[in-house]
């Protein structure tokens, strides 16, 4: 490896929200440490960017903010205008058949067809005390939740499309708290809320993680700018690939430079990293989905009462439709498709992929007679990623080998994870906090 051309406290690999989070709460903590940041894309924001085109806003997915923290939500507002912020109680469906049902459907059950809905509730109350049987995976978990009715109605084909694999690789809890769970009580409830004429869907009562949500006009970069403003000055490097990582001499090759170090912070996936570290990587622990995005815009508007739909039915290509339009209430419908694929390496041909998507817009009767007048694509990959015992297992000791070495993994790729982009803040502000505690950073 080459002689170091350059010395830094603290290197960030990745100018996602998680790395330019690192680089922002560094620079508030310790404004001695340095800091510089390789990124390598030709801009900063990582999947978290925008597009605009042709008077449409959109993002590469959909990226909506919860916030659970007071201060982190105070945090990240701090420096953006006045109203330029929306906070929208989330309008969330599923397309069942001939009907739709509030999100989350295992909740609004009383919504299907009168057989569905007494066969679902009869496996809701028949199922197994919990603790019982332990669940071996997803699958296994679903089943045993909520029994078979709930499971192949809704949430077994709508996780197989979302995650493009057999559930039964997945570990039981692969979704963690982000799983709306249910019991009997809270299915008869909804239902007496209902019957009493109460708000309906998952904005009343605080259902799931994300029932309101934060977006800025303007796409979900707005978040990335004000974390960019924040950085050192001079601190971020586009177009600038990490390469190798010489884990005993702290020192990284970039696609530009050498760099020494006295620790690292990357969000890149954690497989990649681990790589470039020299680090062995069991071969077919480490999966994820790709995810096919379309962004659409059409010259007229839609229907004006949805954020999301969700769609289970295999027959359909895409697993949600989301309504960028309703967010603000434009005057054109603008939409964004998520399609599972696998990440088999295989091409994806995406003027048949958008052919199939626009049938089945009009199939679900999202479109009636409009006219596609933009589009653009995306694919994810890595997406969503598979976690497995495995995973969990052997991730759990790849970061611990790097920490050793001064090399922190974090964010959603960087863990093998499942979180929301407020959890990779937190997780940010965190290890900056612990960077600018320790004695041999900017010493």
């Amino acid at each position: 490896m080459a002689s170091p051309v350059q010395g830094v406290d603290v290197l960030v690999a990745g100018a996602g929200m998680t790395g330019l989070g690192v680089a922002a709460f560094l620079r508030e903590a310790a404004p001695e440490v340095t800091v510089q940041v390789v990124e390598q894309a030709s801009e900063p924001g990582g999947y978290c960017r925008t597009v605009v085109q042709d008077g449409f806003t959109w993002d590469y997915a959909g990226h909506f903010f919860h916030f659970r923290h007071p201060e982190m939500d105070a945090w990240i507002h701090r420096d953006m205008a006045p109203g330029s912020v929306a906070t929208i109680v989330r309008q969330a469906k599923i397309a069942y058949g001939d009907v739709e049902v509030d999100f989350p459907f295992q909740r609004h059950i009383h919504q299907l067809p009168r057989q569905d809905f007494l066969a679902c509730l009869a496996d809701l109350y028949h199922r197994p005390a919990a603790g019982t049987a332990a669940a071996g995976s997803f699958y296994d978990f679903l089943a045993q939740q909520y029994g078979p009715a709930i499971s192949e109605r809704f949430l077994i084909p709508y996780n197989e499309k979302l995650y493009a694999c057999d559930l039964q690789q997945l570990d039981a809890d692969a979704m963690g708290r982000f799983f709306p769970h249910t019991e009997f009580a809270d299915v008869m409830a909804q239902i007496a809320r209902d019957a009493s004429g109460g708000a309906q869907g998952d904005g009343a009562g605080g259902l799931g993680y994300n029932a309101t949500f934060r977006y800025p006009r303007g796409g979900a970069v707005q978040y990335v700018r004000a974390l960019h403003d924040r950085r050192p000055p001079d601190a971020l490097h586009c177009d600038e690939a990490l390469v190798r990582v010489d884990l005993a001499q702290r020192v990284a090759v970039t696609s530009k430079r050498t760099v020494s170090y006295r620790h690292l912070a990357s969000s890149l996936p954690l497989p990649a990293l681990a790589a470039l570290c020299g680090l062995k990587v069991e071969p077919g622990v480490f999966s994820a989905n790709r995810v096919l995005v379309f962004n659409l815009g059409f010259d007229r508007k839609g229907r004006p009462d949805l954020h999301w739909l969700y769609v289970p039915d295999r027959a359909i290509s895409f697993y949600r439709v989301g309504w960028y339009d309703n967010m603000y209430g434009d005057d054109r419908m603008s939409l964004y498709i998520e399609i599972g694929l696998p990440s088999d390496g295989a091409p994806i041909d995406v003027e048949a992929q958008l052919a199939r998507v626009l049938a089945d817009l009009a199939t679900l009767g999202i479109t009636a007679g409009h006219r596609l007048v933009a589009h653009h694509h995306v694919v994810l990959d890595p997406a969503y990623v598979h976690i497995s015992g495995a995973s969990i297992s052997h991730a759990a000791a790849l970061i611990s080998q790097l920490a050793a070495h001064g090399v922190h993994s974090v964010g959603r790729y960087g863990a093998w994870t499942y979180c929301s982009i407020e959890d990779n803040l937190v997780e940010a502000k965190a290890l900056a906090a612990k960077l600018a505690r320790g004695d041999e950073v900017g010493a």
